[in-house]
């Protein structure tokens, strides 16, 4: 029976929860969440790949059960997301690893990959994105108040409630997979988002968001001359990160392979045995 371990580490002082399974004598893949959500998105997939690879799964600070504090007491960018997450990683032994990166996890994982090439084996990218094409109409608002926030905080609060993170699960699904995705999904993301000060967290990392495409140019670089292998299991309906970011990798990595999916941005909840599939199978193949 797969055994999913739920721990934590001190990492600068603050408590960092992730969930663990398989043998560590495996090839190891860190799986990063995006937002709202935190490591429970990773659930299912744990128990699938648990029996062929060890897997490790963090919240990021500020989600999940990791630490929360207070947006005047910790520096919630991006760039310090990206440093505990590393961190945490080398204080678990992990040196070689492959990424799953979705969402907010892509700029995290993107980091630590195009900072320390020789480390990552493989990148599964679902709704992860790397290229200017990915951004819809979603983000008008979001980049508006990355210019001017006072103005557009009203507009973008309206992300954090309860009708919004319900549709990112739901938007896109074919109405036959509709009933596949439980409920539990948004009502938990939902609580911990309504805790007292974290939409301040959240209006803060959405101000940031705009210093990740900064490095876009990097990302690419790191693709163009590294040619990682890279697997993009993406909802094809996604109206967050849209199929072009997905079909953008291929600019820079001819090699990678390509799954749009009948899906929208979280593609796991719907498509999660074909997702495992596709991971199992490329991870064969590229690690052996």
């Amino acid at each position: 029976m797969t055994v999913v371990h739920h721990r934590t580490a001190q990492i600068q002082d603050l408590t960092v929860f992730y969930r663990e399974a398989g043998n560590p004598a495996n090839p190891t893949l860190v799986l990063l969440h995006g937002f709202p959500t935190s490591s429970a998105m990773f659930r299912n997939l744990l128990r699938d790949l648990a029996d062929a690879y060890h897997l490790i799964a963090p919240d990021h600070i500020g989600f999940g059960r990791s630490s929360m504090p207070r947006v005047d007491e910790f520096d919630y960018s991006f760039d310090k997301l990206t440093e505990i997450t590393a961190e945490l990683l080398d204080t678990l032994g992990v040196d070689r690893f492959a990424l799953y990166i979705q969402d907010y996890g892509a700029p995290i994982g993107l980091r630590i990959a195009s900072r320390h090439p020789e480390r990552v084996t493989a990148i599964i990218s679902q709704s992860g994105n790397a290229y200017i094409e990915g951004f819809t109409p979603f983000w008008e608002i979001l980049f508006a108040h990355a210019k001017d926030r006072a103005a557009n905080e009203t507009e973008v609060r309206k992300l954090l409630e309860l009708d919004a993170t319900e549709w990112q699960y739901l938007h896109g699904v074919p109405e036959d997979r509709r009933d596949r995705v439980s409920p539990d999904t948004w009502t938990l993301d939902q609580a911990y988002l309504d805790r007292a000060g974290n939409k301040e967290i959240q209006l803060q990392l959405f101000w940031d968001y705009q210093f990740n495409l900064d490095g876009y140019p990097t990302f690419q670089k790191y693709f163009a001359e590294h040619q990682p292998p890279v697997l993009i299991t993406w909802g094809e309906h996604d109206e967050i990160f849209g199929p072009d970011g997905a079909r953008a990798y291929l600019r820079d990595l001819p090699n990678a392979e390509l799954h749009l999916l009948d899906a929208g941005h979280f593609a796991l909840e719907t498509h999660g045995d074909e997702i495992a599939d596709l991971i199992r199978d490329f991870l064969r193949r590229t690690l052996r």
